[in-house]
């Protein structure tokens, strides 16, 4: 599967990493952290083999990106889904903040269709921390506070899943 993420800016990574002794117990943490804002599965990209799916958002999203502005992103605090649509949980998160973001998701929605249960009126956006364990691990790290961290996102990244790394980039505004 691809996506279409905002790179997490330095400031985020610290915090995440400053979080990291707090998710030990839990069964997985990311190393990597992703903001994702669209993901585009075989449904969406009329085609089975990866090259020709990549080959395809390639060439599609600079148009629909066309216009497409910079836009203020905030992590305000931390939150977990219990039961999330797709993994293990629960799922502890930076929420992010970011009408700009919702606007281009929906944008990316109407274009390409929603991934059930993720997108669409089930978007959340967020940075994952760490999944698997308790529930009551995970209300023990979301009530914590964090440092409000604020940036704008100029930059979008088409993530491969398979590498889990950026395959291609694209500059706002576009």
């Amino acid at each position: 599967m691809f996506s279409l993420n905002v790179p997490v800016p330095g400031q985020v990574a610290r915090l995440a990493g400053d979080l990291h002794p707090q998710l030990v117990g839990f069964d997985q943490q990311r190393e990597q952290h992703t903001l994702v804002v669209k993901r585009f599965d075989e449904s969406a990209l009329r085609a089975s083999q990866p090259e020709v799916q990549l080959a395809t958002l390639q060439q599609q999203l600079p148009q629909e990106l066309t216009g497409t502005p910079a836009f203020g992103a905030a992590v305000r605090e931390l939150d977990f889904f219990p039961e999330p649509a797709r993994g293990d949980g629960p799922v502890v998160y930076l929420a992010v903040d970011s009408p700009g973001l919702q606007e281009l998701h929906a944008e990316l929605v109407d274009a390409y269709g929603a991934v059930d249960g993720l997108e669409g009126d089930d978007y959340v956006p967020h940075v994952t921390l760490a999944r698997g364990g308790s529930v009551a691990d995970a209300e023990r790290v979301a009530e914590m506070g964090v440092e409000s961290v604020s940036w704008t996102a100029s930059e979008l990244t088409i993530w491969d899943s398979r590498y889990r790394e950026p395959v291609s980039r694209y500059s706002l505004p576009a």
